[in-house]
């Protein structure tokens, strides 16, 4: 589930719950991603690297970078998308 939470022309913000096992497919986006953990384990690849998450971990998922996330337990994201140069 993604629910938007805030969103104008300079960036969006939402929260994405997976359930355990579950999986978002693979996407890219045009701006840089900030994704902080509040609750739950997921592994999140980023261009073909795993990373392993959890509750209070954040990361940076660089503009037109390929990535999916898959939950070991459920997980709930903060994901935040700055569309820096955009007006």
């Amino acid at each position: 589930m993604i629910r938007t939470l805030f969103q104008k022309s300079s960036g969006r913000i939402s929260l994405v719950s997976v359930e355990k096992g579950e999986a978002l497919t693979e996407r890219t986006s045009a701006f840089d991603v900030f994704a902080q953990v509040i609750s739950g384990e997921a592994d999140l690849t980023i261009s073909g690297t795993s990373h392993k998450l959890k509750k209070g971990n954040s990361i940076v998922i660089p503009a037109h970078a390929s990535h999916c996330l898959r939950s070991e337990e459920k997980v709930k994201m903060i994901l935040t998308v700055l569309k820096h140069g955009y007006e």
